[in-house]
């Protein structure tokens, strides 16, 4: 089992941008120091939610500050950035960090972020397929041309190729992908290519479950080995709360998330003035700490157990922030690695 830790440089009430972001940074050094498997970046545009603009740009700061740890993106949002300009953006990464950089797309959501970026309405409703084609294609093939109906260019030479890489069986070996998978066509979509799923840590188990048995059952369709099926590494994000008492643990997100969910999601801004329902911040913090690692050691390791064991997913996301304090969160990032890791075998 494979734990690592979600930053999203959430930017709670009366806290500044720098602030946020310091606390990122310093997140993904304990998460190292602690022994975790992974630091997982994620990308937002004109919100408190979230204020790294740039994952990708994050992700090479933090490999130069670290040794050992993976840094992924969660994601990189494929709509408002060109695919080759992200492709060339993680053989760079992949190459100068010895293989440890691993790419994270997504589609994102119907935000204002479409106007500013000028991809338009229809790079979020109908143009991902064709951008994860394309960046795939990119990260896999020597020389690259498009004929799509975005992206048309004559073919050009792949210049860093990622898989001149050698792994450690001495194959060459290019960037890790995963997609962000939240209804069964990104599902179907990321199967198709062989690709590993990461999911929402507002999913039960029974869901994920499903995902994967519909991920499973499309790779396989689509030509992928039983054997290829049974290795793929999908993720599981989710929150943690490392506390000597469950209710201790709670009370913890129960004070901070709240007005950071209401804080940093009532920002979003749609493209075309279309209405959404933000869900009630309190009762989505309990629903968190309902289903997510919160509360002693034993009780976290006990549902991080009970999550694989459930869905055979093996590799997990946590988000280690939720009290909004830079001191509680590198203790709760110690406290995962020191106290919990051990308990997983």
């Amino acid at each position: 089992m494979r734990v690592g830790t979600f930053v999203l440089a959430a930017q709670f009430p009366g806290q500044g941008h720098a602030e946020a972001l310091y606390r990122a940074v310093r997140s993904a050094e304990v998460a190292e120091e602690a022994g975790l498997d992974a630091v997982w970046l994620a990308e937002h545009h004109f919100v408190p939610y979230g204020v790294c603009p740039s994952a990708v740009t994050l992700a090479a700061l933090l490999l130069g500050r670290t040794r050992s740890i993976k840094v992924g993106t969660a994601v990189s949002v494929l709509p408002t950035t060109h695919p080759v300009a992200l492709g060339e953006q993680a053989a760079l990464l992949h190459l100068t960090s010895g293989g440890r950089f691993v790419l994270g797309v997504g589609r994102g959501g119907p935000w204002v972020d479409l106007e500013v970026f000028n991809s338009g309405l229809g790079a979020y409703e109908e143009g991902f397929p064709e951008s994860l084609e394309l960046l795939m294609r990119w990260l896999r093939e020597p020389r690259v041309g498009s004929a799509g109906e975005r992206f048309a260019f004559r073919e050009v030479p792949v210049v860093p190729r990622p898989d001149e890489l050698l792994g450690a069986d001495g194959d060459s070996t290019g960037p890790g992908v995963i997609v962000a998978c939240t209804s069964p066509a990104s599902v179907r979509l990321a199967a198709g290519h062989g690709l590993p799923m990461l999911l929402g840590m507002h999913s039960t188990d029974e869901e994920k479950a499903e995902m994967v048995a519909l991920w499973r059952k499309c790779a396989l369709e689509a030509g992928r080995s039983r054997e290829e099926v049974a290795a793929a590494g999908h993720v599981a994000a989710g929150v943690v709360q490392v506390g000597d008492r469950r209710e201790e643990a709670a009370e913890t997100l129960l004070k901070a998330m709240p007005g950071w969910f209401h804080h940093g999601l009532s920002a979003h801004v749609t493209v075309d003035g279309r209405q959404r329902r933000m869900r009630d911040p309190l009762a989505y913090t309990e629903l968190l700490c309902d289903l997510h690692p919160v509360g002693p050691p034993r009780l976290c390791a006990d549902r991080l157990s009970a999550t694989a064991e459930r869905t055979g997913i093996r590799r997990f996301a946590l988000l280690a922030e939720g009290s909004g304090d830079l001191a509680a969160t590198e203790e709760n990032l110690r406290r995962l690695g020191s106290d919990v890791l051990p308990l997983l075998g």
